[in-house]
């Protein structure tokens, strides 16, 4: 029954047997738009399955198509190149708890379930139905796109997302072909090579102020809405708050780089190691304007040579604080410790208060809600703890820490700007924690600025930045507020001045080998640098 003679003796044409299982199972999971399903490979496949051989090598086609078929099933998932996900900085360091952890976000239930009862009924049928026609007839409707269309949609489907400023549209309802994105990229980083911003020394009479930069990993709008935290007490009471942030990166040392080089336009990753000038270093600016730079971290810095690259790439000076008087609050997914932020924070304002000079700016950085943390319990043990719990207990020391500031009476502007999301959803392209892939729900963070100590007007809301941001804009404004700190005469800052104009900058992405930009209301995305660029998948949980 599954097997027709060649003509030749000893040949025959087999039918796909099993393998219908796996070809049939692929079609639900396009149906359900799990896969970018590649037809031409698959029809090489199945017919690398079906060419009738002799009877010596049956086993060596079973023994070589078990692992071509896994390759293919994950060449055919939205997931990156395999090597990509290796790539990803101190993967080999994780702990075994972290690494098991991972494991189990494949694993979808719902979707096994489905597989499963689809399993049977097929298992079933195959006493009456010959299952390879229907496979081979599936193969060549996927290879049309018939499946898409009796879909009534595209099987690939885009992120609307809001337009770029600088992006020429693209048709209504068409994807942009590569070489138009291509180009785009490049014109992108060609405007954004010529774009600073000039520092000006302030008014003799301006009253000086510290300036403190929180630098949050792990934190993006779709995070805090995932966990039902995005209206907070913290970003309520901010002065100026940003709609739409790009942190232009899903990694935490280019995040803090980006961040120190904030006074000249968007670099591309790349670039972030080249040698820059002067003029681009935010704290370089600052010291020119008589700040005291400073670092703080919250961790030791040793994963991925974070404090080394914010040191060599942003000119910051040691940390002003030893992490070993700390007592240990979380461990981090790699076993090395996570301090308290209330108490690393406290610590530095003692130390800060303590000094003669009349203007610091501070980097502080912290992984408390960093993907893997567990916390330790009294008798020196650790669990699991979910983000829900770690992200309401920053909030609440940050909130701790900007009561300390107001009773201090000291002029003070605090930035909250996180280094990017946490991925909390994960999508067709990355499970939920990995950031290889820095997709518009990573990149897009809160950002805030609280004006302590300053003789701001009372109000009742933050002032929201609508316009697409990112750090660019955030060094303009520290540019301008060392212009217009103004004496302690009770007159306050004009916010409304301090964010009229500011730069803005269209939604591109990058990490190493991997791009995500917006275009014609669509979201892209570039895996390699020679590569083609698909559109971003709906996240699929």
């Amino acid at each position: 029954m599954n097997e027709r003679k060649t003509g030749k003796p000893g040949l025959a044409w087999p039918g796909l047997g099993g393998w219908n299982l796996y070809f049939l199972a692929k079609f639900i999971l396009v149906w359900l738009g799990y896969l970018n399903f590649q037809a031409v490979p698959n029809l090489v496949f199945a017919a690398a399955l079906l060419l009738p051989v002799s009877s010596a090598l049956l086993l060596p086609r079973k023994l070589l198509a078990l692992p071509a078929g896994v390759a293919l099933l994950y060449h055919d998932t939205w997931l990156p190149p395999f090597a990509r996900l290796l790539a990803q900085p101190g993967v080999l360091d994780f702990s075994a708890e972290y690494l098991l952890e991972l494991a189990g976000r494949f694993i979808d239930w719902t979707l096994i379930g489905v597989l499963f009862v689809f399993v049977v009924a097929a298992l079933y049928l195959s006493r009456w139905l010959r299952l390879t026609t229907f496979t081979l007839v599936g193969l060549g409707w996927l290879a049309s796109g018939g499946l898409a269309d009796m879909a009534g949609q595209p099987a690939v489907a885009a992120v609307a997302r809001e337009q770029p400023r600088h992006a020429i549209p693209a048709s209504p309802g068409r994807e942009a072909d590569s070489a138009t994105l291509d180009e785009y990229l490049q014109r992108f980083y060609g405007d954004e090579a010529g774009r600073r911003t000039e520092f000006q020394p302030p008014p003799a009479a301006a009253a000086p102020f510290d300036l403190l930069l929180v630098n949050i990993c792990s934190l993006a709008w779709d995070d805090l809405e995932a966990v039902g935290m995005k209206d907070n007490a913290l970003f309520r009471q901010m002065d100026i708050v940003f709609d739409h942030f790009n942190s232009a990166t899903s990694y935490s040392g280019p995040a803090a780089i980006r961040l120190l080089r904030a006074s000249c336009g968007q670099s591309s990753h790349s670039g972030l190691y080249d040698h820059a000038a002067n003029q681009c270093l935010l704290f370089d600016n600052l010291r020119r304007l008589g700040f005291d730079s400073a670092l703080a971290l919250n961790h030791d810095g040793k994963f991925d040579d974070f404090l080394g690259e914010v040191r060599r790439q942003g000119g910051m000076p040691a940390p002003a604080l030893d992490g070993s008087s700390f007592r240990r609050a979380l461990v981090n997914f790699d076993g090395s410790p996570i301090w308290r932020d209330r108490e690393v924070l406290e610590r530095w304002w003692q130390h800060r208060q303590g000094q003669d000079s009349g203007r610091v700016a501070l980097l502080y950085n912290t992984v408390t809600l960093h993907d893997g943390n567990r916390l330790v319990r009294a008798d020196g043990g650790t669990q699991r703890v979910d983000y829900r719990a770690l992200a309401q207990r920053l909030l609440e020391d940050l909130n701790a820490f900007i009561d300390q500031l107001e009773r201090s009476g000291r002029r003070v502007v605090l930035v909250i700007v996180p280094e990017h999301g946490a991925g909390l959803h994960g999508d067709r392209m990355q499970i939920a924690g990995m950031r290889e892939i820095p997709s518009p729900s990573i990149t897009h963070v809160p950002v805030g600025i609280k004006l302590i100590g300053m003789g701001s007007a009372a109000r009742d809301e933050p002032l929201h930045v609508g316009a697409p941001s990112s750090y660019l804009a955030l060094s303009e404004i520290i540019a301008r507020l060392s212009m217009m700190a103004a004496v302690d005469d009770g007159a306050g800052i004009d916010r409304h001045a301090l964010v009229a104009d500011l730069p803005q900058t269209a939604p591109v992405a990058e990490n190493a080998g991997t791009v995500v930009l917006e275009y014609g209301g669509m979201s892209y995305v570039r895996i390699q640098e020679q590569g083609e660029w698909l559109p971003y998948p709906h996240r699929s949980q």
